[in-house]
């Protein structure tokens, strides 16, 4: 499954006051502090010059009503915030597929969604789309290292879809995404360490070597690699043991 998606604003005040109706609305509680905010497998922090704000990401939640997606756009564009599309049926996706979109202050299109699915994902995430400057190079590093992380990953008409238990990711060429932080639950630590080894295998840069970060947690154990496009993607495996 997708672990957490992380990423970087502008100013975190005006993010944390977005996301926080974001998810108010669709009854996700979330926490802040430090400069960070986190909703479930969703959070932000601000952007550094080391690490700037993720622009060109689309991310959609999962809603629990057709009635609930409604309510959800017209608060926030009634709250001020852009539509990036109303409330609606989105057939090209699924038959039941039903979908509201609004921009996030970076811009970012942000969804709330109801499908089939959404009800048997346990995080607040139910997609993304990532676009990247070639898309047969950011399939191959996805094929390389998303199949030891339990992810399938397709190959369809203009996009490459990754998919394992939970949310999906699709890849799609593009003015290429930025500053997104993807992390990919592991089952084990010989799991995380595998990812890592593989991603240097196939030429990837290492953005971390496997270890652990006590700092997100005790037990905490991650390694995390550079995509093709420079997007920090994580096997993490949280050890709760302690």
């Amino acid at each position: 499954m997708i672990d957490h998606v992380t990423i970087r604003v502008p100013s975190i005040e005006a993010g944390a006051r977005f996301y926080d109706e974001v998810f108010r609305l669709l009854e996700f509680p979330g926490e802040a502090g430090g400069g960070f905010c986190e909703w479930n497998d969703f959070s932000i922090a601000a952007a550094t010059s080391e690490r700037p704000a993720t622009r060109g990401l689309h991310v959609g939640f999962g809603a629990r009503s057709q009635d609930q997606v409604d309510a959800w756009w017209a608060a926030l564009t009634g709250a001020g915030y852009t539509s990036d599309g109303e409330p609606g049926p989105r057939p090209g996706y699924g038959d039941d597929y039903y979908g509201a979109f609004v921009l996030d202050p970076a811009g970012n299109s942000v969804e709330a969604v109801i499908h089939e699915r959404t009800a048997s994902i346990e995080g607040v995430v139910d997609h993304l789309w990532v676009r990247v400057a070639d898309l047969e190079q950011a399939t191959r590093f996805y094929e390389a290292l998303a199949p030891i992380v339990g992810h399938a990953v397709d190959r369809l008409p203009g996009r490459t879809r990754i998919r394992g238990a939970g949310a999906s990711v699709s890849l799609l060429a593009g003015p290429p995404t930025e500053g997104l932080h993807l992390a990919f639950a592991a089952p084990d630590q010989p799991t995380v360490d595998a990812f890592h080894a593989a991603g240097l295998e196939a030429g990837y840069t290492s953005l971390g070597a496997p270890g652990e970060r006590p700092e997100y947690h005790v037990g905490y154990y991650g390694a995390y690699l550079a995509d093709p496009d420079g997007n920090n993607v994580e096997a993490v495996f949280h050890d709760r043991r302690g």
